[in-house]
């Protein structure tokens, strides 16, 4: 789960790290200027993206009417796909050394990708790899602690201390939240050895949601700021909206076999609306998943046509032709032609299902995409 930056610091704040005072924003005409902190003030859109601050979404106000001002503006806004539906509202930190620490867990490694740098803002990503200090530490406080030490070493000896003691407790903030990734960029380093975190980045792992009560209340309580981890917590399955504006509703199981799909739909000119990893083991004699997902697909304004791409192990085929037949009767809300492409035990039990529902069935992919083009064309 990408935390919005707001529920990041706040998340990060009850573990000991300190941020900048700040609130969040939903509705600009309801901002109480008595209640903000000091100024002056940043006005940051809240959306799970890097890339906020070079795309305008991150202002400076010096007065109370700025702060309306660009909230009203940023507030509706888009950057990637996603929308600005709120913003935070925090006290502007000036005269400070503006520093980098990250936390990665890297599979690829075999532990945790453990940063920093002196140097931070919004360029680094395009900065010499010289300029980072980097090592792989094991997933445990020992080690982490231990690789922050020997990195902060190399860093000036006017921010190094700062940067060890951010480093130290967002290493067991990383570890409490079983996070894939937290990375705060700037690091603020004051006089005095004083820091704060100018921006944080947290991922988390949603397999761990149900031993993370904080995550797990967040996730309840701002079901609109996190619709696709809500829907799996809530459903047991993943469903996320790729692409607004996509033509091509997909039910789907298999997460890398619905990824590879979504990667071909879109290498050939085509527009995916959602991905989807529903289990077909767990569909067996009910409707209510697959119903559930057919009503979703149907809110997408612009999905003209149903594409059904099924590879069954366990899940007899004839018997999930049915289901699907029943949750298509269940939900109305979807009025679009549907293409299945099943692979796997049952296939001819299958056949005869679709056939009677006058849902054409394929075995290959190219015949049922050139099925799919020929629903788009009409």
């Amino acid at each position: 789960m990408y935390l919005l930056e707001h529920d990041a610091k706040e998340l990060l704040a009850a573990r000991g790290i300190p941020v900048p005072a700040g609130s969040l924003v939903e509705n600009a005409d309801a901002i109480n200027t008595t209640t903000l902190p000091p100024g002056p003030w940043m006005v940051k859109g809240q959306i799970a993206a890097g890339g906020r601050g070079k795309a305008g979404l991150i202002r400076n106000a010096a007065t109370p009417r700025e702060v309306s001002e660009h909230a009203r503006a940023l507030l509706g806004t888009t950057l990637k796909g996603r929308a600005v539906e709120s913003v935070r509202v925090e006290q502007r930190i000036e005269a400070a050394h503006e520093a980098y620490i990250g936390f990665l867990l890297d599979a690829a490694a075999g532990g945790v990708r453990v940063m920093l740098s002196a140097s931070g803002g919004m360029d680094i990503e395009q900065a010499p790899r010289d300029l980072i200090q980097e090592e792989i530490a094991e997933p445990e406080a020992r080690s982490l602690t231990g690789c922050v030490h020997r990195l902060a070493l190399r860093l000036p000896a006017d921010i190094g201390p700062a940067v060890r003691d951010a480093g130290e407790r967002l290493a067991h903030a990383f570890l409490e939240l079983e996070a894939l990734l937290i990375e705060v960029n700037p690091l603020f380093v004051l006089d005095g050895g004083r820091w704060l975190a100018g921006d944080a980045r947290v991922i988390t792992d949603d397999n761990a949601l149900p031993r993370q009560k904080a995550l797990e209340s967040l996730v309840k309580d701002r079901v609109a700021a996190y619709p696709d981890v809500a829907r799996k917590h809530e459903h047991g399955f993943d469903y996320v909206v790729v692409d607004p504006d996509g033509e091509i509703g997909l039910l789907t199981t298999g997460a890398g076999l619905s990824m590879m799909l979504i990667d071909e739909l879109r290498a050939a000119g085509l527009k995916p609306y959602n991905f989807l990893d529903i289990r077909t083991g767990l569909l067996r004699g009910e409707t209510r998943r697959l119903a559930q997902v057919l009503k979703w697909i149907g809110e997408g304004k612009n999905v003209r046509v149903l594409l059904v791409n099924i590879f069954a192990g366990i899940t007899d085929l004839g018997e999930f032709a049915r289901l699907l037949v029943e949750a298509i009767g269940a939900a109305p809300q979807l009025k679009v032609p549907v293409v299945a492409r099943l692979v796997g035990f049952g296939l001819s039990t299958a056949r005869e299902v679709l056939a009677a529902a006058e849902i054409p069935l394929f075995v290959d992919l190219d015949d049922a995409l050139a099925a799919v083009r020929a629903h788009l064309r009409k």
